[in-house]
């Protein structure tokens, strides 16, 4: 999987670079076909006062599916990340249950099965 990070509004450093690839990494445990992953982590203002302050988004490459992207923000940099990664789960989930569904459907045109 190819993982690109982007920071916007702030420093880029390794221990977010590598927290960042670990939750991304993660994501595999669920569905095994991620071809690349976009993600942009940063702070959209420097004023505190003005509610959630650090954003994560991702963007996820997946073969035969329009792209996934989820954004979240947080107080904190890592809870935004960790609340990205736990939505695209969902999402992954989701598109895995279709895709399932429909070779299970394409299996029972095979076999001829009829429901009534």
């Amino acid at each position: 999987m190819n993982i690109n990070i982007n920071f916007t509004g702030m420093e880029s450093t390794e221990a977010i670079k590598e927290y960042v690839t670990e939750k991304v990494e993660s994501l595999t445990t669920f569905f095994e076909g991620i071809e690349s992953a976009d993600i942009d982590v940063g702070m959209k203002s420097h004023h505190h006062l003005k509610g959630n302050v650090h954003y994560a988004e991702f963007k996820l490459q997946i073969p035969g599916r329009p792209s996934l992207y989820v954004v979240k923000e947080s107080d904190d940099l890592y809870k935004a990340i960790d609340k990205v990664r736990d939505h695209m789960k969902v999402e992954l989930e989701k598109v895995k249950g279709k895709m399932n569904q429909i070779d299970r459907e394409e299996l029972r045109d095979i076999k001829g099965y009829d429901p009534s």
